[in-house]
């Protein structure tokens, strides 16, 4: 009888993987089973595509392909009529890094779904504009909103900024300015702008009334949220 083989002492017989090869075997494994999905009828998700497509490139490329070839490879692994409702303007490119005969190589695939054609206009992910001149029940009521115009003076040796939606009567101490009638107001302008005063600097600025729902427990309006049971608190 041939005696068995044993290892001699302190040998690791385990697999060692490079992270490369690592993340390799990973894109195989969730592309494998995005290839069942589709192989039972199902639709692919964004991440069952984009693994999809990688593996065919690497494959090409571990084949021998050129770069073009790789691109090819990719392009043809799935297509449009494939996948769910809105992956095609998710999955607008699809990145990997495949090892060709001159070295390493970034492969980038634009609109690897899009087969050529133009997106949807009305598609997942597009914007509506609304006509400059419709007036709806929102803008309505903002326009019958109060509106104040204040002077407001900088005294700091920095420059202040106030945000759009900031209650007025609470910003920068160092903003001289009539804040008792400020109060309930911010800056009339739209959300996510601001005003900006250099050190010294005077500025008129117009401030509009909250559409207040409810009160603080500071007795100040409530902006978008639901009124308070009974009466303010007292802040002290």
């Amino acid at each position: 009888m041939v005696p068995l083989a044993i290892d001699p002492p302190g040998y690791d017989a385990g697999v060692r993987l490079t992270s490369w090869e690592e993340e390799r075997l990973l894109i195989f494994t969730a592309a494998e089973l995005a290839r069942r999905h589709r192989s039972t009828g199902l639709l692919l998700n964004a991440p069952e595509t984009i693994a999809i497509i990688c593996d065919a490139m690497l494959e090409a490329a571990r084949a021998g392909a050129s770069n073009a070839d790789v691109e090819a490879a990719g392009l043809a692994a799935v297509r449009p009529d494939q996948v769910m409702p809105g992956v095609r303007e998710l999955v607008d490119d699809v990145r990997v890094e495949v090892l060709l005969e001159d070295g390493a190589r970034l492969v980038v695939l634009v609109d690897p779904l899009g087969a050529g054609q133009p997106l949807e206009a009305s598609g997942p992910g597009a914007i509506d504009m609304a006509p400059e001149d419709a007036a709806g029940p929102a803008s309505e009521a903002d326009a019958a909103l109060e509106r104040l115009d204040l002077a407001v003076e900088n005294t700091s040796r920095r420059v202040v900024r106030v945000s759009s939606h900031f209650p007025f009567d609470r910003v920068n101490a160092r903003l001289v300015f009539d804040r008792a009638a400020a109060a309930g107001f911010r800056l009339d302008l739209p959300a996510g702008s601001s005003e900006r005063w250099s050190p010294g600097e005077t500025r008129t600025v117009s401030i509009v009334r909250y559409a207040a729902t409810g009160i603080t427990d500071e007795g100040r309006p409530s902006p978008g949220g639901a009124p308070r049971d009974g009466p303010p608190r007292d802040p002290q």
